[in-house]
């Protein structure tokens, strides 16, 4: 059984962005630049912010970052948005997800031009990813792809069964999925007989957010397991997935451990998309 560990993975994407970035930046001045915007004081988002600030950093970005009040307007925000779409040296803008309530997220993913959307949300570029047209891909997804490719698992021709069917990550997913030619399931909730149905899967990806949900009966022996869930135990305080980690690993050929799995994946890969943004706009 092998563990994909997120964690090298990641810092072997961040460091091919590095010395992209570097290059980019010989050969025609550009200064990658992402802009980052939080709304309000949410403890978990503020560590998501701090972790892209210090991915920036790394790999060599400018960073700008707008904390902004709680009580900030939904036009506040909109006209800070506008501002950085217009503004030629900003390559990505990113809103950190949740806003607060009185601010409207689909409006706010909406207002950020498709061409500085490194986090893959906006419609035209899930439309893009679906008729496979070139866009930005939502990370998580992206992150999982890269994940399973580094790691020499076959994708083509296989069975991948996606339990989640989030706008983030289940839908895009299966998108990327059937660009790769595995052949898709995407179960969830209302699923009928979910344990058969994962049972079928060559590759299993979990994207339900409940904690140990998926336990060795959903498994066949000698699948591929991807753990998207990031949940706090509520008895030991520990992260813990959404597969039953200790349960399932002995029945897979691979696995994605959590924490230092599929989450290092996403912020390397809004790294990716916001130099992609770069080398894009410089005609590279």
């Amino acid at each position: 059984m092998k563990i994909i560990d997120g964690k090298v993975i990641s810092q072997q994407v961040k460091d091919e962005v590095k010395q992209k970035t570097t290059q980019l930046k010989e050969k025609t001045g550009t200064e990658v630049c992402l802009a980052v915007i939080l709304v309000g004081s949410d403890p978990a988002s503020q560590v998501y912010v701090r972790n892209k600030k210090k991915a920036c950093e790394y790999v060599g970005f400018k960073s700008l970052s707008y904390e902004l009040p709680e009580e900030t307007t939904q036009d506040e925000l909109l006209a800070l948005i506008d501002k950085l779409n217009k503004d030629d040296s900003v390559h990505g803008i990113l809103v950190q997800m949740p806003v607060p309530e009185h601010i409207d997220e689909k409006t706010v993913i909406d207002a950020i031009s498709p061409l500085k959307d490194v986090d893959g949300f906006h419609p035209m570029n899930v439309g893009a990813l679906c008729i496979g047209e070139k866009g930005f891909v939502s990370c998580t997804p992206a992150g999982i792809i890269q994940l399973l490719k580094r790691s020499d698992i076959e994708i083509s021709g296989k069975e991948c069964v996606i339990v989640g069917r989030s706008n983030i990550v289940g839908k895009p997913m299966a998108l990327l999925m059937l660009r790769e030619n595995a052949t898709v399931t995407v179960a969830h909730s209302r699923t009928a007989d979910l344990k058969s149905v994962c049972k079928r899967a060559d590759i299993l990806i979990a994207a339900v957010g409940k904690p140990k949900m998926i336990t060795e009966d959903y498994v066949k022996e000698g699948a591929v397991i991807i753990d998207v869930g990031i949940n706090r135990n509520a008895d030991t305080g520990k992260l813990c997935g959404d597969v039953d980690y200790e349960n399932v690993a002995p029945k897979c050929s691979a696995i994605t451990p959590v924490p230092g799995g599929v989450g290092p994946m996403t912020i390397a890969m809004l790294m990716n998309n916001c130099l992609e943004s770069a080398l894009r706009k410089a005609g590279e």
